[in-house]
């Protein structure tokens, strides 16, 4: 039966988040790239679970955690996603709308 994160404790998520890097490790030794980039989305997202959504606030700017140079301001947090919009190097903002586990987001920018 499966479940959804959201149903996970904090010890279950950390496991799965184990698993996880596990199996992206093998999948990395095998050379299936997709395999690695699902492994590390599903690991982002569980991590997500792990941290609180209040600690991150609408129209503020966050660094990217994966993405040294890139910015992402929040439109609005829904669960453990941060719905916003990317800023790139040269500090354009992206026209499209989009949504990031808040456990890609690094520090507030200054």
């Amino acid at each position: 039966m499966k479940f959804r994160y959201s149903d996970y404790s904090i010890e279950q998520l950390h496991q799965e988040i184990g698993k996880l890097k596990e199996q992206a490790q093998k999948a990395e030794q095998l050379g299936n790239i997709s395999e690695v980039q699902i492994c590390e989305r599903k690991m982002q997202v569980a991590l997500a679970y792990t941290m609180s959504p209040d600690d991150f606030a609408k129209d503020e700017i966050y660094h990217l955690k994966m993405e040294s140079g890139y910015k992402f301001q929040i439109s609005y947090i829904n669960g453990v996603f941060a719905w916003g919009y990317r800023i790139d190097l040269l500090d354009e903002v992206s026209e499209n709308l989009e949504a990031l586990p808040i456990s890609l987001l690094g520090k507030k920018a200054s």
